[in-house]
């Protein structure tokens, strides 16, 4: 091939993936242009959605450097994000938010935002050990409060419209889904969220309450057991902190509980029990909520797959999920939105 070719190429595919550009040097400057000299050591943290660096400075001393995905978040809602961990923060609740460096906590380089946090390790929360699930009750409780105190401006909400409506419209306009599958993923799609924006969710009260009629809050919003970090008790400042609040938003308090259930209907009932009895020492809990555990699922599960589809042209989608876009994924798809299906007719968990 000649050379001009390879040129066109690689400029072809660095328009089409704009993290091809940002190479170990240009993250190494990023940082030197707000006054951090790293010596050369960097890791790359697992991250889809940003690339997220472990840097070893000069000084012996690490940080966690964030590079945006370009164009996902606007300016105003990566500091409103920013403006959140501060009020965390302050609030005393162990979150991890960026270093304000240069008077500012978001900077850019080279085309891309970045931000800088202090590096802090830790492990994967016990989340059989109902003491942990109920200090973490707890800490949520104490994000819930600050998140509730004012609401975000910028920052999108998780409604049935931009978690599902949008995401189905999406996959359906960009022909992602193959045909010998896409009417029943299409049929299965639409009754799934008729039936969560019909509110027709009984409560377990004979009430009616849906995810319009819950209060919405400023949440973490993507609060799995990835997202939680845990130092052993008997350090200081041991327990849990958050490290990544990049899909904070709008939404029920439950949309942060839920995600650390697991198992079969007792066992997530026992978990959702040590969870709340460490959430309401601190917060009242709106057991309504619990009606929505399902729908938040279903809602979780349309906007994977198109986040996974919005994402293809990034090179390190394909690697790291091989086994998505075929028919068998599809139809597995199917399959889990009729089993949500079932589950949004069940009754509630209740604890």
């Amino acid at each position: 091939m000649h050379a001009h070719n390879d040129t066109a190429t690689n400029t072809a595919a660095n328009a089409q993936h704009p993290f091809a550009a940002l190479t170990p040097d240009v993250v190494l400057d990023a940082l030197a242009s707000v006054g951090l000299y790293g010596d050369g050591r960097l890791m790359a943290l697992s991250s889809y959605e940003n690339r997220v660096y472990q840097v070893t400075l000069e000084d012996g001393q690490r940080v966690v450097a964030k590079f945006y995905r370009p164009e996902r978040w606007s300016q105003a809602q990566i500091l409103e994000e920013h403006a959140f961990a501060a009020e965390l923060t302050a609030a005393e609740v162990p979150a991890v938010g960026p270093l304000v460096l240069s008077g500012s906590t978001l900077h850019t380089h080279g085309g891309f935002a970045f931000s800088v946090s202090p590096w802090r390790g830790g492990r994967g929360p016990e989340l059989d050990d109902f003491e942990v699930l109920e200090w973490i009750g707890r800490f949520l409780a104490r994000i819930h409060t600050v998140g509730a105190a004012q609401p975000f401006a910028y920052r999108p909400a998780l409604t049935v419209q931009t978690f599902g409506a949008d995401s189905r419209d999406w996959l359906l306009a960009h022909e992602i889904i193959p045909l010998d599958m896409q009417s029943a993923w299409q049929g299965a799609c639409e009754n799934a969220l008729k039936l969560i924006a019909s509110s027709a969710l009984s409560t377990g009260d004979g009430g009616q309450f849906g995810l319009n009629q819950a209060r919405q809050i400023r949440l973490h919003g993507d609060c799995h057991p990835g997202n939680i970090l845990w130092t052993p008790t008997d350090q200081p400042g041991g327990g849990p902190h958050f490290v990544d609040l990049d899909d904070a938003r709008m939404g029920p308090a439950v949309q942060d509980l839920w995600m650390l259930l697991s198992g079969d209907r007792s066992q997530r009932t026992q978990q959702l029990s040590a969870l709340l009895e460490g959430y309401e020492q601190f917060r009242s809990f709106d057991r309504r909520e619990l009606a929505l555990i399902e729908p938040l699922r279903t809602l979780r599960l349309i906007h994977y797959s198109a986040w996974l589809a919005r994402r293809w042209q990034d090179p390190v989608f394909p690697v790291n999920f091989p086994w998505f876009g075929s028919s068998d994924y599809w139809r597995g798809q199917v399959d889990m939105l009729h089993e949500q299906i079932e589950a949004m007719g069940e009754e509630p968990l209740y604890a």
